[in-house]
Formats: structure tokens, sequence, C-alpha cells
């Protein structure tokens, strides 16, 4: 006559075990990679006020969420022709690219890491008229903040 192994039902048990800590790991780890905040609930303006102060001289300036892949375009009329510096940030991960042109015809390009930090491009309008500023990321949803200030 054979009998059942005593052990069966403690092995059983040891793979329940072991299977529910590696989906309790998965989950864990899946958190830890999220973002601390939802960008889609972020307060703009109260990020822009630390992250991006104004800057005398400003143009053109915006600041906003990216949450699909959709470009914003903003546009400030009758700026003269000059030398501009344009600072951009964002938040989020990713990058966010920005396009400038005059009466639309395209001046230049910039882009800015998403992780906080600062970063400025010189752009050299060659006339007065307008100028549109587009702002995209194939990397939504992040949150930026630009302004175009003449060069002292």
């Amino acid at each position: 006559m054979v009998f059942p192994s005593s052990h069966a039902p403690a092995a059983r048990l040891v793979r329940r075990t072991l299977t529910g800590a590696a989906a309790a790991v998965v989950v864990l780890s899946a958190a830890a990679c999220s973002p601390a905040g939802s960008i889609e609930s972020a307060d703009v303006p109260a990020w822009k006020a630390t992250a991006l102060p104004p800057a005398p001289g400003t143009v053109l300036e915006d600041a906003g969420k990216i949450l699909n892949r959709d470009p914003i375009v903003r546009s400030a009329s009758s700026v003269p022709a000059g030398t501009y510096t344009l600072t951009m940030t964002c938040d989020g991960g990713g990058k966010v690219f920005f396009a400038v042109s005059l009466d639309g015809r395209q001046l230049a390009e910039a882009g800015a890491a998403c992780n906080g930090s600062r970063e400025t491009a010189r752009i050299k309008v060659p006339a007065a008229g307008e100028v549109t500023l587009s702002t995209s990321s194939v990397d939504a949803p992040l949150i930026y903040a630009y302004h175009l200030a003449a060069s002292g």
C-alpha cells in the first residue's frame, strides 16, 4: 500500500508562500518606479514660482502641463528685433522641445531635460514681428515653464 507523503502539504505551502512573496516584490518594485506626485494634479503656478522666477524684459512666457503629445503654441505680436534669452525648465521625466519662429519662419529649436534644472538658449530676432513658441514632448505627462526675455 502506498501512503501519501506527509511532506506534500508542506511543499505546497512553501511554494505558495514563495509565489506570494515574488508577487509582492514585483508590486513594490513597480511602486518604487512610479513618480512621487501626479503631474495631472500638479499646481503649475506654485511650481513655476520656484522653478522659473520672473525675468525683466520678458516678451513671451508660459507654463503648463503637457498631458499628451500635442504641441502647445503661444505667440506675442510686435516683438522688437534684438537678442533674447529663452530660459526653460520642466519636470516629470523625459525632455521637452521648444521651437521659436518669427512671422512663420523658424528661428531656433531648443530642448530641456525634465529634471527640474534650468536651461537657456540665445535667440536672435532679426526684425520686429510676431514671435511664436511651440512647446512639445513625446514624454508626456510633464510640466514646463519658459520665458523669452530681452538680453541685457
